[in-house]
């Protein structure tokens, strides 16, 4: 599933190359798991609306909307896309190769089309009539220490799977929640609520590196990702654990070690995270 920063690299992407944009006409799929909300919803909100920003939200990319009663003082409205496990969104001109698994089409006025593309139908569709959107949790690199270390007070769970928890932090995932721990030395398995502040410090400064590493590098490409160009990111060529079991550690030698956590393989060094 793309993370933090395969989104965040997407939204960039898209907000480069559509703002400003009028979205001319839309076409649906037959498919309805994609659709949040309802398809005639989605083509009265999206037809004839400008496209003023494209940004991320956590894991979701969201089209800040303009329709011309909008442009005449009303309210924004925004579609909100959802990846899922392997869903894209490219921009493509209309000659392009239809993919099989395109489910949305969004006809531009420069003539480009916006396809939303998802093998797997996890990915999700849906519009709103306000512009309040602000996700299911704090965003990862703007919190500060004081409120990253109240995210974790008391909570039984592990440390990894409260990073993925969306409600606490959302944007996080396996990877970036792998990588983090490494960098922190903090194991995956620890109490999330017995973490001392040190280390509560440590993982805030590591979480916040990686993901600001992983955006440099376009991502992470270890599956189905690619960014609004169709390009491969590069951040897997610099992670430590995540995906290396067996491997020497990059930093004591010891083996990369995999368990399961709350579902989620999970990867540690067992010497150099206590």
């Amino acid at each position: 599933m793309p993370e933090l920063p395969e989104v965040e690299t997407i939204a960039r992407g898209l907000d480069k190359r559509v703002r400003g944009d009028v979205i001319e006409s839309v076409w649906l799929g037959k498919h309805r798991e994609p659709l949040k909300s309802s398809a005639p919803e989605i083509a009265a909100v999206l037809r004839g609306a400008r496209i003023s920003q494209v940004r991320r939200v956590g894991k979701h990319i969201v089209f800040d909307l303009e329709s011309k009663s909008s442009r005449n003082g009303r309210g924004q409205r925004q579609w909100i896309v959802h990846l899922g496990m392997t869903g894209q969104m490219l921009v493509t001109s209309p000659e392009a190769e239809l993919q099989k698994h395109t489910h949305a089409i969004a006809s531009l006025s420069s003539g480009r089309e916006l396809r939303f593309v998802d093998a797997r139908r996890f990915g999700r569709l849906s519009v709103t009539n306000e512009q309040g959107f602000a996700g299911p949790g704090t965003e990862p690199l703007t919190v500060t220490a004081d409120d990253f270390a109240k995210l974790f007070h008391g909570r039984k769970t592990s440390i990894k799977a409260a990073l993925l928890n969306q409600k606490l932090l959302h944007g996080v995932g396996n990877i970036y929640a792998d990588e983090s721990l490494f960098r922190a030395g903090i194991r995956p398995r620890r109490q999330a609520g017995r973490l001392t502040r040190v280390e509560l410090d440590r993982l805030h400064a590591s979480l916040k590196e990686v993901l600001k590493e992983a955006i440099k590098l376009g991502g992470s490409s270890v599956s189905d990702y690619v960014d609004a160009e169709g390009r491969a990111g590069f951040f897997q060529l610099q992670h430590r654990v995540y995906l290396r079991t067996g491997q020497p550690c990059l930093v004591c030698k010891t083996p990369i070690k995999r368990l399961v956590l709350g579902g989620r393989g999970t990867h540690y060094c067992p010497q150099c995270q206590s």
